[in-house]
C-alpha cells in the first residue's frame, strides 16, 4: 500500500493556501524542520515568524495576529503546542473565538526516539474541552491537504493532530472535507470500528483478520473529533452488536471517550483499543512502541472477539 508523510502534506498545503491569501502566516517553535512549516518560511520569510522555543508567546503572538485580520497557523510538537500554552489558549485564543489554527505535529508515540516528554497522549483531551474548539485528527496525506483547506473556512481555533510517521493512503486526493465529516471505508454488519489517525490502517487490517473468522466489521474514520456529527455517527452504529473505538491517545477523554458520551444511552456495548492511561516511552521504531502499548490490529481484533463472545 502506497504511504506518504503527513508533516510533508502540511508544509506542502501550507505553502498552496499562502500562494492564494496573502493573510495566511505561520508561526514556528523552532521545529521547522519537522513539522515542515518550514516549507513556507522559505517560499514568504517575511510571513513567517520563528518564535523559539516559546510556545506560550507564540501562542499569544498568533492571537495578536489573528486579531489585526491574518490567519496564523502555529506549529511545534502535538505535546508542546497543546501543553505548554494551554493557559494562552484558552484565554487568548478559545475564549475570545480567534480564528487561529493549532498543528500538534508528531502526535501520539510517533515521535518514538523522545520518549514520554515527547509523545503526546493528551492532546485531544486538552483541545476537545475547550469551547469554540474543533479537533480534526487525519488518517492521511490526502485528508491533511483538505483539513487544511476546511480549516480556512472555519470560524474560531482549530486543532490539527499530525502523525510524525508515513501512513498509508486511504483517501482520495480530491474527496472534499468538511467539519463533522466521518468516512465509511469498510462496510460491516456485525461490528463497528470507529478510528482515528493511524489506527484507520490497523482497523482496517483487522477487519481483514475478522473476515476470515466470519465477523463483518465496519471500518469508519472519525477524523473530525470535535464537533461530532451525532446523527450520522448514530446512524453507523444501528444494528450493529458491539462498537469499538481505536486511538492513539489515552483511554480517557479521548474520541473513544467522544462516542462512548453519545452513545451512552443506546445501550451498546463500547469497546476502546487505546493508550491504557500511561506514559509512552522510547524505542527503536514506532511499530515497536504500536505493540507494545497494544495499539496492533491483533488487539482490535481481540477486542472484538471479546465483545462478540460474551
Amino acid at each position: 500500500m502506497k504511504v506518504e508523510s503527513l508533516r510533508k502534506a502540511y508544509g506542502d498545503a501550507l505553502v498552496a493556501l499562502g500562494d492564494k491569501d496573502n493573510r495566511i502566516v505561520a508561526l514556528e517553535a523552532d521545529l521547522g524542520k519537522s513539522t515542515m512549516s518550514i516549507s513556507f518560511g522559505k517560499k514568504y520569510p517575511d510571513r513567517y515568524f520563528q518564535m523559539g522555543i516559546a510556545e506560550q508567546n507564540m501562542i499569544s503572538t498568533a492571537a495578536g495576529l489573528a486579531l489585526t485580520g491574518k490567519i496564523p497557523f502555529a506549529s511545534s510538537f502535538a505535546v508542546f503546542s497543546s501543553g505548554r500554552p494551554y493557559d494562552q489558549i484558552r484565554s487568548s485564543i478559545a475564549i475570545p473565538n480567534l480564528h487561529v489554527i493549532i498543528c500538534g505535529s508528531s502526535a501520539g508515540l510517533s515521535d518514538y526516539g523522545d520518549g514520554k516528554t515527547h509523545q503526546s497522549i493528551d492532546d485531544i483531551a486538552l483541545m476537545r474541552v475547550l469551547p469554540h474548539m474543533t479537533v480534526l485528527c487525519p488518517c492521511d496525506a490526502h485528508e491533511v491537504h483538505q483539513m487544511m483547506k476546511t480549516a480556512l473556512t472555519c470560524k474560531g481555533p482549530v486543532y490539527i493532530r499530525i502523525c510524525r510517521a508515513d501512513l498509508p493512503v486511504l483517501t482520495e486526493s480530491e474527496t472534499s472535507y468538511s467539519i463533522g465529516k466521518m468516512t465509511e471505508l469498510r462496510s460491516g454488519k456485525d461490528i463497528v470500528i470507529f478510528a482515528c489517525g493511524v489506527m484507520v490502517s490497523q482497523s482496517l487490517k483487522a477487519a481483514e483478520i475478522l473476515a476470515k473468522q466470519n465477523i463483518d466489521a465496519k471500518v469508519v474514520n472519525l477524523s473530525t473529533i470535535k464537533p461530532l456529527d451525532v446523527k450520522r455517527l448514530k446512524a453507523y452504529v444501528k444494528g450493529m452488536k458491539a462498537v469499538i473505538t481505536a486511538e492513539e491517545h489515552n483511554k480517557y477523554c479521548g474520541m473513544g471517550s467522544a462516542v462512548a458520551e453519545v452513545l451512552c444511552e443506546t445501550g451498546i456495548p463500547i469497546g476502546m483499543v487505546a493508550v491504557d492511561d500511561c506514559f509512552g516511552t522510547s524505542a527503536e521504531n514506532y511499530d515497536k512502541l504500536l505493540e507494545a502499548y497494544h495499539l496492533m490490529p491483533e488487539d482490535i481484533v481481540a477486542k472484538a472477539l471479546s465483545m462478540l463472545c460474551k
